[in-house]
């Protein structure tokens, strides 16, 4: 019966100080994105933060910046990511319209669109 102990308490033993590391990880309260452009200047930023850090050697001081920032560079893309589908939903819209030759949609939709889609370029 010990044989059959002996990998139970090897893997165990392995895979303590992983899991004691996990523990260790710090999570950290991320900028908002309210509006997508408080999130292209956070994407923006924390970007050119997570370049810097690439830059270097990465030391454990580092990797606990990238970790922190990550968190950000999430909200950010998670509201850039849901303001493009919105853009992508007018966009088709005009798409429609213009197919029915409705121009009173295609002013409507494709104004709404410009505007949104000119955040994301300016």
């Amino acid at each position: 019966m010990r044989i059959y102990l002996l990998p139970l308490t090897l893997t165990a033993a392995l895979m303590s100080p992983t899991i004691a590391h996990a523990e260790e990880v710090n999570h950290y309260q991320a900028k908002s994105a309210d509006t997508l452009e408080q999130a292209l200047v956070n994407f923006t930023e924390y970007n050119d933060r997570l370049k810097r850090l690439l830059a270097g050697d990465l030391n454990g001081s580092d990797l606990a910046q990238v970790h922190e920032l990550t968190y950000t560079l999430e909200n950010a893309l998670a509201k850039i990511d849901a303001e493009v589908e919105d853009m992508a939903e007018s966009l088709e819209e005009v798409h429609l319209a213009s197919e029915r030759a409705d121009s009173e949609a295609v002013r409507k939709h494709g104004t709404a669109y410009l505007g949104a889609a000119k955040k994301l370029i300016n």
